[in-house]
C-alpha cells in the first residue's frame, strides 16, 4: 500500500445518442451510444487506514448510502485482496441523473483503490454496472452490447454545453419497462465533424430511445428540454431525467445557463463542455 493520498475525479458521463437494439434472455437490454465526459464531476479522495470506510460530503450529499449499497463500496471489495482506506465521496452530481454519476464514482474508486493498494484493476467490473467500464477512461467513444462493447470514434469538435436537472430522481429500471419497442435500429455511420453546429445536426438524426419513456413517468422533462430549446440540440442523457443542450461558444452557454436559473432557481445547472 502506498502511503500517500490519491485523488480522482467522476466526471459526468453524457449519452449524446442512445439507441436501444435489442434485449438479451437474461433481461439486459443491447445498446448503441455515443458517449462524452462533462468537464463537472464528484470528487474522491481516499488515504491508508486500518479498515474501509466511507463519508460522502457535498451539496447534493443527501441521501446518498455510505453503506454497502453505494457502489464506491462495491468497488473497493471486488478487489482480490481489498485492505484498508478511508474514502471521501464529494458529490457534485445529482443522484439518479441519467449521467452516470454512481457508474463514475465506482469508477473512480477502482482507479484510487488500484494506486492506493498497488494492486491491478479487478477484471469483471461490469458487474457493478453497464457504465462502470466507459467510466474507467473517460473519453469520447461509441458504446454497444450492454456497455462492454467499446469502440473510438471520429474526434468531437469543441463542444459547450448546458447541463440542467430539475432535481427529480429517476429510476432507470421503470424506463426502461415503459420502452416499448426494444429492438430498434443503431447509430448511423459518423462522419468528421468540423465544428458544433456540424456534430448537433447530426446528432438531431439520432435518438435517446428512452426519452420518451422517461417523459411519460417524469413530464417535468419535457419543461427541462423546453428551457433548452435556444440550444443546437436538446436532449435528454441516458435514464434522465438530465438534460443537456450544445451551444456553439462558452459565451452561449453560460447566457443560456444564467437564463434557465433565473428562471428555474431550484433545478440543478451547469454551463460546461463536453469531450
Amino acid at each position: 500500500m502506498t502511503a500517500k493520498a490519491v485523488t480522482r475525479h467522476a466526471r459526468a458521463k453524457i449519452n449524446l445518442c442512445l439507441h436501444v437494439t435489442g434485449q438479451r434472455e437474461n433481461g439486459y437490454h443491447l445498446l448503441d451510444s455515443l458517449v462524452c465526459f462533462a468537464d463537472v464531476g464528484d470528487v474522491l479522495h481516499v488515504a491508508p487506514a486500518d479498515h474501509l470506510s466511507l463519508h460522502v460530503d457535498g451539496l447534493l450529499s443527501e441521501g446518498v448510502p455510505t453503506d454497502g449499497r453505494n457502489l464506491v463500496l462495491k468497488a473497493a471489495k471486488l478487489f482480490e485482496h481489498p485492505e484498508g482506506a478511508t474514502i471521501t465521496l464529494t458529490k457534485n452530481l445529482p443522484n439518479a441523473a441519467g449521467i452516470g454519476g454512481g457508474s463514475a464514482d465506482a469508477a473512480a474508486a477502482l482507479l484510487a483503490m488500484a494506486e492506493l493498494w498497488d494492486q491491478p484493476i479487478p477484471d469483471n467490473v461490469v458487474q457493478l454496472g453497464a457504465d462502470v467500464p466507459v467510466c474507467l477512461a473517460p473519453m469520447a467513444l461509441r458504446m454497444r452490447g450492454v456497455g462492454e462493447d467499446l469502440s473510438l470514434i471520429p474526434p468531437l469538435p469543441p463542444l459547450w454545453a448546458v447541463m440542467v436537472n430539475p432535481r427529480i430522481a429517476v429510476e432507470t429500471p421503470p424506463v426502461f419497462k415503459a420502452l416499448k419497442n426494444k429492438n430498434n435500429a443503431g447509430l448511423s455511420e459518423m462522419p468528421e465533424w468540423h465544428d458544433a453546429r456540424e456534430f448537433a445536426a447530426w446528432c438531431a438524426m439520432q435518438r435517446n430511445d428512452l426519452q420518451a419513456p422517461a417523459i411519460e413517468l417524469a413530464p417535468v422533462i419535457e419543461q427541462t428540454l423546453d428551457a433548452l430549446h435556444p440550444s443546437l440540440l436538446a436532449r435528454m442523457s441516458g435514464s434522465g431525467a438530465t438534460c443537456f443542450g450544445l451551444c456553439e461558444s462558452a459565451e452561449q452557454a453560460e447566457i443560456l445557463a444564467t437564463q434557465i436559473r433565473a428562471e428555474h432557481p431550484n433545478w440543478w445547472v451547469v454551463a460546461t463542455t463536453f469531450s
